[in-house]
């Protein structure tokens, strides 16, 4: 199948399953792991950066959509997009500077810990903007901590199956 119809009905399937599923799961009352950010992180590399920031806004307002959040996914789909190349430098280095990068081939602790930055840093900016007090920021740093554990499951769980499988 082409790379660039696989990537749409990906899109297309992350967000639906996102707004129809995992919107709904509130495990303990406010867990719901935020599985689109996997399209956002395993993006393909030689894309235009533009395009590409361009694309997780829009993909983030989707998610609004079906959330009814007044684009706070938006807000942090687009900051991830925009940090994403630097997250890239840092965790693979020269080879993502000379643009050899091929997520099935990487390391796992370099997986890991570049997958766990993105979605860190994307939930610390939904729940600031969510919450939006700073009385509130041990409420923050609980929501945004609890979170990332389910969604980093669910995304790693969806690595090893499409991007792992497909090699």
């Amino acid at each position: 199948m082409n790379k660039v119809i696989f990537n749409i009905i990906l899109a297309l399937i992350l967000i639906l399953s996102q707004g129809l599923f995992f919107n709904n799961i509130n495990f303990l009352g406010s867990i719901n792991p935020f599985v689109y950010i996997f399209f956002i992180a395993y993006f393909p590399l030689k894309n235009n950066r533009i395009f590409f920031i361009f694309c997780a806004f829009i993909f983030g307002l989707m998610i609004d959509f079906f959330s009814d959040t007044h684009a706070i996914h938006a807000a942090a789909s687009l900051t991830i997009a925009y940090l994403r190349p630097y997250f890239l430098k840092l965790y693979f280095g020269m080879a993502y500077e000379h643009q050899v990068v091929k997520f099935n081939s990487i390391e796992l602790k370099q997986n890991l810990f570049y997958l766990l930055s993105i979605i860190l840093i994307h939930h610390l900016i939904l729940f600031s903007m969510e919450i939006f007090d700073i009385s509130k920021i041990s409420l923050v740093i609980k929501n945004t901590f609890n979170t990332a554990i389910f969604t980093f499951i669910a995304v790693y769980i969806l690595f090893e199956l499409i991007i792992k499988r497909a090699k």
